[in-house]
């Protein structure tokens, strides 16, 4: 890597970082930031492949109550760098680096808690300021709050671009056929749960026919992807005016529900 690729690498992992905490462009999202890094160092298409694949595997990881989800941030940014100085951008070392990921989010974790006791002591320095009128240290301690998210991704990239890639090229081929197949096939599985676990959240009565029509139409190989996103709109703007005009017919008939294909699905 040149140098002006890697200070656009580290500046857009301290962006994921900051994004993690702030979601308001959604840097740290695994399609936008792999993408991002693919784009820079000069491999847009398998970064565009590494966060589509990443994008399904995070779809399943949300906080709920104490229970805090993986880093997605790190996952995609440290993933891309691998895949980059892996040098192997066919499916093979794709799948290697979505294996790789996994692993990488669950560590993070631990910079994600370190970050945040470091933030409790912020927030008191904060409270303190606030009650005394200083309105400029509170700012500057949430700069300094933001600062250290950022630094929470762009420090372990660093440290990943400081590795050569001769070694990581090393570590990746050393590796035996049947460990790098199964990191292929379990990175391949892991995409299926994470997007089983957004259907078990969505589904619906409603919504099942649509998961099955999404599914016939992935099939058929000469639909393209803009084709399939033109297919799902349409749908959509069907089932919200059924829905309209549902809810006015059964509004003025006094029965019924409002939604056309749950009473569809009720006469069954």
């Amino acid at each position: 890597m040149s140098v002006i690729t890697i200070v656009l690498v580290v500046i857009i992992a301290f962006f994921a970082g900051m994004e993690g905490i702030l979601d308001e462009f959604q840097i740290h999202q695994p399609l936008v930031s792999a993408t991002l890094i693919g784009l820079v160092t000069g491999h847009l298409t398998a970064g565009i492949i590494l966060g589509g694949t990443l994008q399904m595997i995070a779809l399943g990881w949300a906080n709920i109550g104490a229970a805090v989800a993986p880093d997605v941030a790190l996952a995609s940014v440290a993933s891309s760098i691998i895949m980059v100085k892996g040098g192997d951008f066919s499916s093979t070392g794709i799948s290697v680096a979505v294996a790789s990921a996994i692993p990488l989010a669950v560590a993070g974790l631990f910079l994600t808690m370190l970050v945040r006791t470091v933030a409790v002591g912020l927030t008191h320095g904060a409270d303190a300021a606030a009650k005394e009128g200083k309105i400029g240290t509170i700012e500057r301690l949430h700069l300094f709050a933001l600062v250290l998210q950022g630094l929470r991704i762009a420090v372990p990239a660093a440290i990943l671009i400081a590795v050569p890639a001769a070694a990581v090229r090393a570590a990746l081929t050393s590796m035996p056929e049947w460990l790098t197949g199964g990191m292929a096939i379990g990175g391949g599985m892991v995409v299926a749960v994470g997007y089983a676990l957004v259907i078990n959240m969505m589904a619906t009565r409603e919504v099942w026919p649509f998961f099955a029509i999404g599914f016939a139409l992935a099939a058929v190989s000469e639909l393209t992807l803009i084709a399939l996103g033109a297919i799902g709109v349409a749908l959509a703007l069907i089932y919200i005016n059924l829905s309209k005009m549902g809810g006015n017919s059964n509004g003025s008939n006094g029965g019924g529900g409002s939604d056309p294909v749950g009473d569809i699905l009720n006469k069954y």
